[in-house]
């Protein structure tokens, strides 16, 4: 039967190479010289760092302009709160979103059952599998998610025919 999966991830090579790039970008303009203004990874968690708070959104407008031309979704992104770290020097977190959560997969395969189709939806730990007798069917409902769902970045992957 065939079958598809409904992802939420990041391409990891990419965000690294935005991630170097900004770091890049920000060492070498004049605005930023002399001052600790950085982007740092641990894993899926980014921290900002600049000398006050307009540096720092400044560092943040860098970073989700290298993202996009990277084909990093800012979609993935959960900023947190600006923390201060000791005179005017601040920093800022960004959670990197990956999986669909628990709720939001529950709504995609509400959606796919309340349009009637002929396919099946179900949850898979982080993703939700569609599965059905024809490709058209799939097909469909991968058109019918796409024009749904439009808060969080989606990719349809692993397609079994």
């Amino acid at each position: 039967m065939p079958s598809f999966d409904i992802v939420s991830e990041v391409n990891k090579v990419e965000l690294k190479n935005a991630i170097d790039q900004s770091n890049k970008e920000i060492a070498n303009r004049f605005d930023f010289k002399g001052s600790d203004a950085r982007i740092e990874q641990a894993e899926l968690v980014l921290t900002l760092y600049a000398d006050d708070e307009f540096k720092l959104n400044q560092v943040a407008d860098v970073l989700l302009t290298k993202c996009g031309k990277r084909g990093v979704d800012a979609r993935l992104f959960d900023t947190k709160q600006i923390e201060k770290i000791g005179g005017t020097k601040v920093k800022q977190p960004i959670h990197v979103k990956v999986g669909i959560e628990q709720e939001k997969a529950k709504s995609i395969v509400r959606i796919i059952k309340d349009s009637k189709m002929k396919v099946q939806a179900s949850i898979q730990g982080s993703a939700v599998r569609v599965s059905g007798a024809k490709k058209d069917d799939l097909q469909a409902a991968i058109q019918l998610v796409r024009t749904s769902v439009t808060d969080i970045p989606l990719q349809f992957q692993n397609f079994r025919d």
